[in-house]
């Protein structure tokens, strides 16, 4: 199995992170890419570089508007008086403002808020290419699986909290989204998202869901209490053309191996009767007992099963790395679920 991973990842290394009004270290730290890393080399996978992303396969999933955004931001917040290092938002726009029409202003601390979801992605000098380098990868796996074998690809920053303009939760680039499009551009005419990450992959539903073509399935924490805290419950089935194209398989707190894996089943003969062509996994290890910010209770064996589980469903795959954050555990968290994809 080839994986992609770009070195512009360490650029990307955010400070600010807000827990119960608490300002603490930021999860999402260049080592985890690190310890991922270590556990592919222990299968004897060395990591390719990508070539860049182009364009194309970028706006496939995000307005320009918010690509430009992405990459000005640090530059012009860096010229505000009196700015932070990180641009994090402070005011975000509220449903009622949107339905009396709202629309980005002109100016930058308003287009912060209008262009991120919460405070859990700030923006930094090189988040962009940090971004930008982790679609690469998406990009790359996804033509692997366009060729009809499967590919592993070190996403860092993640992405599927990110919406089609908005960044969220550690996420930019909704990396997978770009997976699946880039599918699709390759002549797929059905694809299927299968998400395990422990959180709900709210952007990825959100750029899919009046998409037809595209089945969007995600095992992850009851959203009632854990992030993304609004969507995520059973009911969110899509809307227009693709009503009936999303499935969300909420757990509760503290649901372990039995209760995961059996979700994962779940989603897998959902996917069976959509009968994709293509696979595109989000791969999230902080469903794990060990994870730091726990919601979720699976074992290394969990995962290993849930590789073996998945790789029955005999679909090429683009594995997209999602979150994660006990950087100690990552790399065998890894190890264990492409020995069980293969074994």
């Amino acid at each position: 199995m080839k994986a992609f991973a770009d070195a512009a990842h360490a650029a990307h290394a955010p400070n600010f992170f807000l827990m119960r009004g608490r300002i603490r270290p930021n999860f999402e730290v260049p080592a985890r890419a690190a310890s991922l890393a270590e556990g592919l080399a222990r299968l004897g996978i060395t990591p390719l570089a990508p070539p860049p992303a182009p364009e194309v396969a970028l706006l496939r999933a995000h307005e320009p508007g918010y690509l430009d955004f992405l990459r000005d931001a640090a530059a012009a917040w860096a010229e505000l008086p009196e700015a932070a290092a990180e641009v994090v938002g402070n005011v975000h726009p509220t449903p009622e403002m949107i339905a009396q029409g709202a629309r980005p202003p002109a100016g930058l601390v308003g287009r912060v808020g209008w262009y991120t979801a919460d405070t859990a992605c700030p923006i930094g000098p090189g988040t962009w290419q940090a971004a930008i380098g982790a679609a690469a990868c998406a990009v790359a796996a996804a033509e692997e699986a366009a060729a009809g074998r499967t590919a592993y690809a070190l996403c860092r920053p993640p992405g599927h909290h990110a919406y089609a303009a908005r960044a969220g939760g550690h996420c930019y680039l909704n990396n997978a989204a770009i997976a699946a499009e880039t599918l699709m551009a390759a002549g797929a005419r059905r694809v299927a998202v299968l998400d395990v990450d422990s959180h709900h992959g709210n952007g990825t539903q959100g750029i899919f869901w009046k998409r037809g073509d595209a089945l969007t399935v995600s095992v992850h924490g009851d959203p009632n209490a854990y992030y993304p805290w609004y969507v995520g419950h059973a009911g969110e089935r899509g809307a227009g053309p693709g009503t009936g194209c999303n499935l969300n398989l909420p757990l509760a707190q503290g649901s372990g191996d039995v209760e995961w894996l059996a979700a994962i089943e779940t989603g897998l003969a959902a996917l069976r009767a959509f009968k994709p062509e293509a696979l595109v996994v989000s791969l999230g290890f902080d469903a794990s007992e060990h994870e730091p910010l726990g919601f979720l209770r699976v074992t290394e064996e969990g995962f290993a099963r849930a590789g073996g589980l998945i790789a029955a469903a005999g679909l090429p795959a683009a594995i997209i790395q999602e979150g994660g954050y006990n950087v100690d555990l990552l790399g065998t968290l890894l190890e264990r679920f492409l020995t069980g994809w293969g074994g």
